[in-house]
């Protein structure tokens, strides 16, 4: 188990929005805050709320408040949608994700966001399956592939690892062997199958919608 990177050897620029321009008036006596960034401005792709904090700050803060579920990454063919997958999991907090597999993925689509989220990575699924055991984390597949169960049925665990499988060919079947049970988005159309990283996004979400939304 190991951190891993992307395919850059060097991070690439963060992306830029609107943000804010350097600050004015006296500086604030925050540790928190970065004063290249106080001093230049913060246009870095990150909610308001994180405007001039050091990227470490961000990431401290983050850890203090990250959901515990596990988000996990089928990668043996290099897939597009990983990045992606991985900006989504930042935005919903996901505790780390994983890439098991090839070491190296496609990191376009992460829009940076790997900076502020834990990323491992597993050699294989055997691998990512021990690490799960050893922390008392149920894998729970995600594919609309025979005996796959509704995701609205049940309800997904607190603690748990999502496995995603790729684009086009889907969970391996290790890893669905590997999985303590699958489960699948409910589809209406024709099409066999969404897009990995949409899919991603609905099951994240509902662990939200469970989990983190609260009644008012």
């Amino acid at each position: 188990m190991q951190p891993t990177q992307g395919d850059e050897p060097n991070p690439s620029p963060e992306p830029t929005t609107h943000g804010v321009g350097p600050w004015r008036g006296e500086w604030p006596d925050d540790p928190r805050l970065d004063p290249e960034l106080l001093e230049n401005g913060d246009t870095r792709n990150v909610v308001d709320a994180y405007r001039y904090w050091s990227m470490e700050a961000i990431v401290a803060d983050l850890d203090a408040r990250r959901h515990p579920f596990h988000v996990a990454i089928e990668n043996w063919q290099h897939d597009m949608n990983i990045g992606s997958i991985v900006r989504t999991a930042n935005a919903f907090l996901a505790e780390t994700v994983h890439i098991v597999g090839r070491r190296r993925w496609n990191k376009r689509g992460a829009m940076v966001t790997d900076r502020y989220q834990h990323v491992l990575h597993h050699a294989d699924v055997s691998e990512l399956v021990a690490w799960a055991a050893e922390r008392g984390l149920p894998v729970i597949g995600v594919d609309n592939v025979p005996g796959s169960r509704p995701i609205d049925e049940d309800p997904l665990p607190e603690r748990c690892v999502l496995l995603f499988g790729q684009e086009g060919p889907g969970l391996s079947d290790e890893a669905i062997a590997a999985s303590e049970r699958v489960v699948e988005i409910r589809q209406f159309g024709s099409t066999r199958s969404i897009n990995a990283s949409a899919a991603a996004a609905i099951v994240m979400h509902e662990w939200i919608r469970a989990y983190a939304i609260r009644p008012h």
